[in-house]
Formats: C-alpha cells, structure tokens, sequence
C-alpha cells in the first residue's frame, strides 16, 4: 500500500487511549462496532466507517484531528482523514 508525506502528521503525537475497551460513545450507548480506531491527536476510541454510528469519522471532523491509526490487534496502519490517504 502506498502512503504519502502528509502535512497532518505533525499532529501525531504519543497518546493513551481514552477508552481501551472500546469505540467511546458506542459503550456509551450500548450501540455494536465493526473496527476501531485510535486518534493519534487526543487518543480518542471510536467506530469505523462501517460500523452504523461512525464515531471516528464523527471525531476527525468535529474535533478537526486528522490522522487515526487502526486499533485492532496486529495492525498499525494510520489513516488522513482530511486526505483520504494512508500515512
């Protein structure tokens, strides 16, 4: 998979996830999810993009975070939200 040089990783920075155990407002709601991912600016949990409620996507684009890395067990793959792009 090819990545880019992106701008937006300059806001990665080390951080613990908020809620581990998984997707935040979903455990909240006692709503399902499909996949998590892990904000790499505030190291917020949230639901993927084929999950029902999106969480993460929700995130990125309120909070305006740009960059998420999967968080599931066994990948590291991060994502640009603002880029629609591996980084």
């Amino acid at each position: 998979m090819a990545t880019i040089s992106d701008p937006h990783m300059a806001v990665v920075r080390p951080v613990t996830p908020r809620t581990p155990g998984g997707c935040e407002e979903c455990l909240t709601e006692r709503s399902p999810w499909v996949h998590l991912r892990l904000c790499l600016t505030c190291g917020h949990v949230g639901c993927c993009d084929s999950s029902p409620l999106k969480h993460a996507g929700r995130h990125a684009g309120s909070a305006g975070h740009p960059i998420v890395q999967s968080f599931q067990p066994g990948e590291g793959w991060r994502w640009c939200n603002v880029h629609e792009a591996m980084v």
